[in-house]
């Protein structure tokens, strides 16, 4: 597989990817027999959009008679707990139990190559590699890469192309992509929520599932201890005022002896950056979350004062304007004043 990470990528613009682009990845895909096999993978530390997109693609080339089709994603293979009803886990089998060298390995929602961990290493040796994702920092790493930065979510894209194929969205696959489009869109309170965005999530409903089900399960649940741990984290909170060229900055931190005192997994902790994004005081917010020793795990939110793809682009990871974030080392005092150094040069000028 010859990868075309190195150049530019073709039709990531505002306007989406190339009709051929579209073309090259609906043949590859028709290109599959039957017996072929395929490899799903999404970025590590999966969240609602990446699961949810990978899952229903999934389903839908099952639907299209592709027999051998397993998803994973690197890391421990711990599904959260608000996607353990998802349609389609049965397609999940640990990172480590994967065909080394499939006819074809399709990434979602991954902005770049470290994203996949472990394993990366499948871009190498799958006999073609797909790219889906809608981050505007993805360089374009696979065989064929559909990448679309005006897309709200990875499952926008992936129900494009499932419709391509002809796939029917039945209300297995369409769960599935229901909860990636709204984990994504904050429950369509983002920027990126379009006309476009509702009429996808009209024919997603219209398949029968449950919104209200499906939010209770994905955003109105959680365990005592992890409402106990949030209130710990988000006591220690932090306000800047002046940082970010006076725009404002609020961040806080969890370590693993938090998770630890509280009986919580780490996936509890993706949630709370939107109890911080509601400062009234800072346009970015920052949750820094221990995966090590040395190592954090940065989520970043802007309200549209500063682009935080451009912090954590230069600070090794990626994403959107108004959502990013990255991997640091160090304590988290150093952690934070590596994003305090890039923010004055992210404040879009205007805002």
């Amino acid at each position: 597989m010859t990868s075309t990470a190195s150049a530019p990528l073709a039709g990531a613009t505002e306007a989406g990817p190339a009709e051929r682009d579209w073309a090259a990845a609906e043949a590859l895909l028709r290109a599959v027999p039957p017996t072929g096999r395929v490899l799903l993978i999404c970025h590590i530390n999966p969240d609602g959009d990446a699961l949810g997109s990978m899952l229903g693609f999934g389903l839908g080339l099952r639907q299209l008679g592709v027999q051998h089709v397993r998803a994973t994603f690197p890391g421990p293979p711990e599904v959260p707990e608000p996607f353990r009803g998802l349609p389609g886990l049965d397609l999940l089998v640990p990172a480590h139990a994967t065909d080394p060298a499939p006819d074809l390995v399709i990434c979602f929602d991954a902005a770049s190559e470290s994203r996949l961990g472990e394993l990366a290493g499948r871009l190498s040796t799958a006999g073609a590699a797909l790219v889906l994702d809608h981050h505007a920092s993805n360089p374009g790493f696979g065989t064929v890469n559909l990448v679309d930065p005006s897309a709200a979510a990875t499952s926008v894209v992936a129900e494009r192309l499932l419709t391509r194929l002809g796939v029917v969205v039945d209300a297995a696959i369409a769960e599935c992509l229901y909860v990636a489009l709204t984990t994504d869109t904050g429950s369509f309170r983002f920027e990126a929520t379009t006309p476009a965005v509702h009429q996808l999530a009209a024919r997603l409903l219209a398949t029968g599932i449950s919104p209200g089900d499906i939010s209770r399960r994905v955003f109105d649940t959680r365990p005592f201890g992890a409402v106990r741990l949030f209130g710990e984290v988000l006591g220690r909170a932090r306000l800047e005022p002046a940082a970010a060229g006076g725009r404002g900055l609020v961040w806080t931190f969890a370590t693993l002896d938090d998770l630890a005192r509280h009986d919580q997994r780490p996936y509890v902790l993706e949630a709370l950056i939107d109890s911080v994004r509601c400062t009234a005081e800072a346009d970015v917010a920052c949750v820094v979350k221990q995966g090590t020793a040395t190592e954090w795990a940065v989520s970043m939110r802007s309200k549209g004062a500063v682009d935080v793809s451009r912090v954590a682009v230069a600070l090794g990871g990626g994403g959107h304007r108004f959502a990013a974030g990255f991997t640091g080392r160090g304590t988290v005092e150093q952690v934070v004043d590596s994003i305090r150094a890039q923010l004055d040069a992210a404040v879009i000028p205007g805002r």
